[in-house]
């Protein structure tokens, strides 16, 4: 019954479109309403006063500029914002404290403008974290090419191993881009798969030990899974690429010549892989932050897109599965444990360490 009155009522005439002004129009619907009263009482009693039905009309046009300046103010606020962020400026909101539609609609435009300018700020911070991170390794491979081309350098095995970095550097970043854009278009699916995470996670450190010898880090990377033969239903390649951002994270922060704990479990229904540096750890405040976009958090100084670990969380979640930052482990219950999974060993400038879990159903 309903949706065929609000379809009924979309065909009713609406004599005052033409009208630029509420205020105006409030004014005619006084008026008209006014009058038709008048009209129907004269007819009824068959006389009115003339003075008191001017006095009435006057009060009543009074009354409803007074109190119409009030009800359309928001709307005018939000025609100037509006114009305002057509330029740019996402700065600007509207003073909401009216319960009506016209309150309604005014939260709903502070909403707006405050996504708005969240979307401007990232935009503006994509174009500046992109441009950074391709301008160092194009200007690496430049100066190599350069030097090779002058016959400077010969194009020995080291001096190639340098432009490869950051060739591979590249093309994580057009990888890290490429994902976004099926983030936001959420076309990406899951070929599943029962995966060996002994397998999985040996393969990655060992990618990961290499890719941090070649940048002069020496971090050494220790995997532990238990049971052993342990596996989980998942796409082993998405998976491979948030174990890759942990791992590349863990090096890039962690210090120079530590260890990475790699460790995974799986228990019933439900398996965890975690990942644990020897850094200065992440604040609790920002334990949360640094899964957004283009957030690199206090540990910044080791470069990065700020795009890792927002695309890990993505992958991670559409596993139906959860990623946080967890409290690091106690010191006494750290110096107590043995081997290269349990123990730490002490490393110039280490700190609390992070520890990032990854739990997905088994």
């Amino acid at each position: 019954m309903k949706p065929f009155l609000a379809k009924a009522v979309d065909f009713l005439p609406r004599p005052l479109d033409r009208i630029r002004s509420i205020k105006l129009k409030l004014a005619i619907l006084m008026v008209a309403s006014g009058a038709i009263a008048f009209g129907f009482f004269r007819y009824q009693i068959g006389w009115l006063p003339p003075g008191t039905t001017v006095t009435a009309v006057a009060i009543a046009l009074l009354t409803s500029q007074i109190l119409a300046h009030g009800m359309t103010r928001p709307l005018r606020e939000m025609t100037a914002a509006a114009r305002a962020m057509a330029k740019g400026d996402y700065t600007r909101r509207i003073r909401a404290t009216a319960r009506d539609e016209v309150g309604s609609l005014a939260e709903a435009f502070n909403q707006m403008a405050a996504d708005l300018s969240t979307a401007d700020q990232q935009r503006r911070e994509l174009i500046a974290n992109v441009s950074h991170e391709l301008r160092t390794p194009i200007t690496a491979l430049n100066a190599v090419l350069e030097n090779l081309v002058d016959g400077v350098a010969k194009p020995d095995p080291a001096t190639l191993r340098t432009a490869l970095h950051q060739t591979e550097r590249l093309g994580r970043l057009v990888t890290e881009l490429l994902d976004l854009s099926q983030l936001d278009a959420g076309t990406m699916t899951l070929d599943r798969s029962a995966v060996d995470l002994e397998g999985l996670l040996a393969e990655v450190a060992a990618e990961a030990e290499a890719m941090a010898a070649a940048a002069g880090r020496g971090v050494r990377f220790a995997v532990s899974v238990t049971p052993p033969g342990a596996t989980v239903n998942a796409d082993r390649e998405r998976l491979y690429q948030v174990v890759v951002n942990l791992l590349e994270n863990a090096a890039r922060h962690g210090p120079a010549g530590g260890e990475v704990a790699v460790l995974a479990s799986v228990l019933d229904d439900e398996a965890w892989i975690e990942v644990r540096d020897q850094g200065p750890g992440i604040p609790e405040a920002d334990r949360e932050r640094v899964f957004e976009r283009f957030t690199r958090g206090e540990r910044s100084g080791g470069g990065g897109t700020g795009l890792g670990l927002a695309i890990a969380r993505w992958v991670v979640e559409l596993h139906g599965g959860t990623v946080a930052v967890v409290d690091p482990e106690p010191v006494a219950a750290m110096a107590a444990g043995t081997g290269t999974a349990g123990g730490r060993a002490a490393v110039a400038g280490s700190g609390p360490g992070c520890r990032i879990r990854v739990t997905l159903p088994a």
